[in-house]
């Protein structure tokens, strides 16, 4: 029987997985000091949820739509999904300064700094792709709303492209690692839509989230 939390915002409950609202400063896996995460508290929730149901992550940083599994089944299924680049994924961003263009593809290969993790830095020579579109919505006084659909599913990629001068140079508001945020909480990314398969039926899903920002 499902244990209702406070703090974790379930927007669908499927026998198969849960879509979970997840907010910006929550894990979405147990840390190696810090094990309060969205996947701890949806295996509280869900007694009979498999061990490890993440399919995917979100940044501790980021806000937004996030699919966990509850059987071993739904786990193959979805982790496959998102390792062959079948779903859809879309963010809203603000980003801390005014941006002119309209809208582009930004590729950029990036890796892990390995003395300052977990920092992504751009590297042509050993770094890996990261492709990600993006559409500006609007000016909101000095900042800049967007939306991002990332092709590849790089760690930071969103960061490190809004924030790189290769890329659009200008980092996401509240940032922490590549912007002006002193703290977790603050950052203004949020995965505002989430499409897969259903993993029982193949039916296509699609979920929506609005912004807090």
């Amino acid at each position: 029987m499902m244990k209702p939390d406070p703090l974790l915002d379930i927007l669908h409950t499927d026998p198969d997985f849960v879509v979970v609202n997840k907010v910006s400063g929550m894990l979405s896996v147990p840390g190696r000091d810090v094990k309060d995460s969205v996947t701890n508290r949806v295996r509280t929730m869900f007694p009979d949820c498999k061990e490890s149901p993440e399919v995917h992550r979100l940044d501790m940083d980021t806000s937004g739509l996030m699919v966990v599994a509850r059987t071993v089944a739904a786990h193959r299924h979805l982790s496959i999904q998102f390792q062959e680049r079948l779903t859809k994924k879309r963010y809203v961003a603000l980003l801390d300064g005014i941006l002119e263009a309209e809208s582009g593809t930004i590729e950029l290969p990036f890796r892990l700094d390995v003395e300052n993790r977990p920092i992504q830095i751009y590297d042509e020579v050993h770094g890996k792709m990261g492709t990600t579109h993006w559409q500006k919505i609007g000016i909101e006084g000095a900042y800049t709303r967007i939306a991002m659909v990332p092709v590849t599913g790089r760690t930071h990629q969103l960061r490190l492209h809004a924030s790189h001068e290769k890329g659009l140079g200008i980092p996401i508001v509240g940032d922490p690692f590549y912007g002006r945020g002193t703290g977790p909480g603050q950052m203004k990314l949020h995965a505002c839509a989430l499409s897969f398969a259903h993993p029982a039926t193949g039916m296509e899903l699609t979920f929506e989230s609005a912004p807090a920002f």
